[in-house]
């Protein structure tokens, strides 16, 4: 597992997204801040996008994304061919978006779920190896 990640997120993550990158450099990660880069109301997609695209040319292996409900980073991130991204809640959603469903984006609701919650399930879902088997059948499955 490469010890690069690609974060962005808009206005409603920005404050989880800068402790969450903190987090991640503290644990020996090299982080690219797609943005924003303050609180000021900006649109999601603009973050989302690039961020997917780096994904999915293979530049970055996982990434993570915030928002306020997280939706919106998702609708976007997986427009994507080569995008899984799960929006995730608790930490076995990470786990199980990693584990079942191949996810390479967790996309986070920063205003539901906690700053400590999103770091653990940031945690579960970057040390968590996608199971194959049956579910890759289904993973191949998702793309049109």
């Amino acid at each position: 597992m490469s010890k690069k990640i690609p974060i962005g997120g808009d206005h409603a993550g920005f404050s989880h997204k800068a402790e969450i990158i903190k987090h991640l450099e503290a644990s020996g990660y090299e982080v690219k801040d797609f943005g924003t880069y303050s609180e000021e109301s900006t649109d999601y997609p603009d973050y989302a996008h690039p961020l997917a695209s780096a994904v999915e040319k293979g530049e970055y292996e996982l990434g993570i994304l915030v928002c306020g409900s997280g939706n919106g980073v998702c609708m976007s991130a997986n427009k994507h061919q080569g995008v899984r991204a799960a929006l995730v809640w608790n930490e076995e959603l990470a786990e199980l978006g990693r584990r079942h469903n191949n996810a390479n984006v967790i996309c986070i609701p920063a205003r539901f779920v906690s700053l400590e919650l999103a770091m653990k399930m940031i945690d579960t879902f970057l040390t968590t190896e996608f199971e194959g088997g049956r579910h890759q059948r289904r993973v191949n499955k998702i793309s049109c």
